[in-house]
């Protein structure tokens, strides 16, 4: 038995999904805020949720684009917390953290969908 860690994005997903959800707990509700609030949940969240559905995929072709769904969401989501930052500069810091995480995302999906060599 080894002592790695298994690398579970299944898991990583649905975390990330979750520290959106607690991030904008921390926003003051303002007109600005509350649609930026929705747009961030909807994105933030429906990644893992893709993912779910991609592992589930009934051929390779509907993996692949469930996979790509995954990739959307996480570069939308690097939308909002730009505009979160934008409209919250004392939030800058956690929209960072949040964006690296949603940038490294865009990159694990954009490999699985990448073609072949």
């Amino acid at each position: 038995m080894t002592n790695e860690k298994k690398y579970d994005l299944e898991e990583r997903t649905a975390k990330f999904g979750e520290r959106i959800i607690d991030f904008v707990k921390t926003l003051p509700r303002n007109p600005i805020n509350n649609e930026l609030i929705s747009q961030i949940v909807r994105s933030g969240t429906s990644i893992g949720a893709n993912y779910m559905e991609a592992d589930g995929a009934e051929s390779k072709k509907d993996f692949r684009h469930k996979i790509a769904l995954c990739k959307k969401e996480s570069k939308e989501t690097k939308h909002w917390l730009r505009m979160i930052a934008s409209a919250n500069p004392d939030k800058k810091t956690e929209c960072k953290k949040l964006w690296s995480e949603a940038h490294e995302l865009t990159l694990i999906f954009s490999s699985i969908i990448a073609p072949k060599k």
